[in-house]
């Protein structure tokens, strides 16, 4: 099957979901099975966190809120706003906890959240994966042309983890990057590797793609896109004679978390759908002055 082809048969049953419950109130199976067409849980990693993590008993579902990564202050967030689900992309918990209290973090959040009765569920590497999910839309950012999974998934080849594509001959890394920093609203970011260079074909893995360098570089990819990296990952890259663009963790993957609230109440109209407002990245470039 063609890829718009593919596309648009998702889209058409995507919506028929909505189109049967609307007029009805969403209850909590509704909204998980909207965000598991988008994000199909099959599609993440094994050593992954997935799916609906905190339940909630509410009888139905009226208010969703998305985010990247759950912590007390989104959290506060979800229960001053009325919240009844919070969909974020990191999971929590993402490891088993021997005890929930509020002396951690993840136990302060946790409890704010079960206390007002809202619940969890993350989609995290199956968003990544998945066939309108992070990599997919970062590669259409980059009018990627020919865009394939880096790792296609054993079922549905056009799935699966990183994406990789073409883009025009005369794009520069640099070109590149001003164009990934002006779409997702960096202020910089970080290259290794010569920014005159042509880009070629690009590999894109959102998040941490350190380890990624050599399945890019077995795909034949010329530049490596992603959120982070660590230094000897950049080497490696280096030494692979490949360029890295790192855009930061949370530019490259929050955007998506705003087009996942956008897309889920496309198809539940009656569901008030947003993005935390009061989330940001907790890094941050210091200018010498």
């Amino acid at each position: 099957m063609e890829a718009k082809e593919h596309d648009l048969c998702s889209l058409i049953l995507f919506l028929t979901i909505g189109m049967c419950i609307i007029g009805n109130m969403s209850n909590l199976a509704d909204v998980i099975a909207s965000l598991e067409h988008l994000a199909p849980l099959r599609l993440a990693a094994d050593w992954d966190n997935v799916g609906l993590l905190v339940a909630t008993k509410k009888p139905s579902i009226h208010r969703v809120m998305t985010c990247l990564t759950l912590t007390i202050d989104v959290a506060r967030e979800a229960v001053a706003q009325k919240a009844d689900l919070v969909v974020t992309h990191h999971p929590l918990p993402f490891r088993p906890l021997n005890r929930i209290t509020e002396e951690t973090p993840t136990g302060a959040t946790l409890v704010e959240l079960v206390s007002a009765g809202i619940g969890v569920w993350s989609g995290h590497t199956a968003w990544d994966s998945a066939a309108e999910g992070i990599n997919a839309m970062l590669a259409g950012i980059l009018s990627l042309q020919d865009v394939a999974p880096l790792e296609p998934d054993e079922t549905d080849t056009s799935v699966g983890f990183g994406r990789m594509g073409t883009t025009s001959s005369h794009d520069t890394v640099d070109a590149v990057t001003q164009r990934l920093t002006s779409a997702l609203g960096c202020s910089g970011c970080t290259v290794a590797g010569d920014p005159n260079r042509s880009a070629g074909r690009i590999g894109i893995v959102c998040g941490s793609g350190g380890e990624s360098v050599p399945l890019a570089a077995a795909a034949g990819c010329q530049t490596l896109v992603t959120g982070e990296i660590k230094l000897h990952d950049a080497l490696e890259a280096l030494a692979r004679n490949m360029t890295v663009i790192a855009v930061g963790h949370h530019r490259s993957e929050r955007f998506a978390m705003e087009h996942m609230a956008e897309k889920l109440h496309m198809v539940l109209p009656d569901l008030h759908c947003w993005a935390s407002t009061v989330e940001q990245d907790p890094l941050c470039w210091l200018p010498n002055r």
